[in-house]
């Protein structure tokens, strides 16, 4: 693999990961670009015992374009057509994003009164771009095309990691309209935020106090094995299952046989392993009513610092549809009190998804 560091007209970092050690990535950025915004500002909620990033320049960002590969600002130049890669051709692209929720351009954060504290937004945001092609998906990858995304995702986990302030590092993907994408372009993100999210405290902490014979989360994934009954698919190294308890209607975890805190932690082995059977996933999801599977991709690493001794790397997969014309909507009881209701039995599910991959 070569990498390669450039920077973007306004400044921002843009690397090139690539299968071959003679591409050329002398190709500058050549539009003019305004000043970056300021980052955003922290705000905590003593309720939740939470931060909530408020950042009011992502109004701006691009929403939406036409779709089509003339309009995308994550296709390669071409031309007059220039776009966030100034290359002609890509293999694997990350750069910061153009209008991140974290960042280092820190600006001046007042007190806002009541119990709310307020602080900068520090960490960073960036764009990860699977493929040159437009109108291809994370599931069309072949299987050295999926190890390159793996290489960068753990390249840029082991470097945010190191930036100060960085308490965890968040790999994902979303996909579909359904979801709320604002680029149909395939692509993913990474969040370096400045605190621990709260379903990784919450984790945590049941880890913590787990009382069973070893790590809570190798735990969860013992029993599913010996179950049976939700496992979708597996290999050497990798299992995927729908959790007992899902809270979507399709919902896949995909965990190493390994207890490994994060990306950088995976073996050669292993991340040759990994993609075969997530695309396989992938695949099945879209298989399962003839359209298009919107879903979140989420890999669930260890926090920067703490609890890494009771951290497991994993992949939560799911998706809002639960029928071919039906979304699962976070209404009231989901939005407002956190409570799930899923439409489907997690054992159907497992049993619909396992039926595509025999196709």
């Amino acid at each position: 693999m070569k990498r390669t560091i450039t920077h973007l007209a306004d400044g921002r970092e843009l690397i090139y990961f690539d299968r071959r050690d003679d591409a050329d990535r002398g190709a500058v950025d050549r539009r003019e670009l305004g000043p970056r915004p300021v980052a955003s500002e922290l705000r905590y909620d003593p309720l939740t015992e939470e931060w909530v990033a408020i950042a009011g320049h992502r109004q701006t960002r691009t929403f939406q374009p036409t779709g089509t590969a003339a309009e995308c600002p994550l296709c390669p130049s071409s031309g007059d057509r220039l776009t966030e890669i100034p290359a002609s051709d890509y293999d694997v692209v990350v750069f910061e994003n153009r209008f991140p929720s974290f960042s280092g351009n820190f600006a001046t954060y007042e007190d806002v009164g009541g119990l709310s504290a307020v602080r900068p937004g520090a960490g960073r945001c960036e764009v990860v771009c699977f493929t040159p092609d437009h109108d291809s998906s994370f599931s069309r990858l072949s299987d050295d095309g999926v190890e390159l995304v793996m290489e960068a995702w753990a390249d840029r986990t082991a470097e945010l990691s190191g930036i100060e302030g960085v308490e965890q590092v968040f790999c994902f993907e979303n996909r579909g309209s359904e979801i709320g994408i604002t680029l149909a372009h395939p692509h993913g993100q990474i969040y370096a935020y400045p605190y621990v999210t709260p379903r990784t405290r919450l984790q945590l902490g049941a880890a913590a106090r787990h009382q069973g014979p070893g790590n809570l989360f190798a735990d969860v994934l013992a029993a599913e094995r010996a179950a049976g009954t939700r496992v979708v698919a597996a290999n050497e190294h990798w299992t995927a299952f729908v959790p007992a308890a899902a809270r979507w209607p399709f919902e896949v975890h995909v965990y190493p046989h390994r207890q490994v805190p994060d990306l950088p932690a995976l073996t050669e082995a292993e991340r040759a392993a990994f993609a075969p059977l997530y695309t396989s996933v992938l695949r099945a999801f879209d298989g399962l009513f003839g359209v298009v599977m919107p879903y979140i991709s989420a890999w669930h690493q260890a926090p920067v610092r703490e609890g890494r001794e009771l951290a497991y790397l994993h992949l939560e997969l799911f998706s809002v549809r639960r029928a071919p014309g039906k979304l699962k909507y976070l209404a009231g009881s989901e939005s407002a009190m956190g409570a799930f209701v899923n439409d489907v039995l997690p054992e159907e599910a497992a049993r619909m998804l396992r039926s595509q991959l025999d196709h």
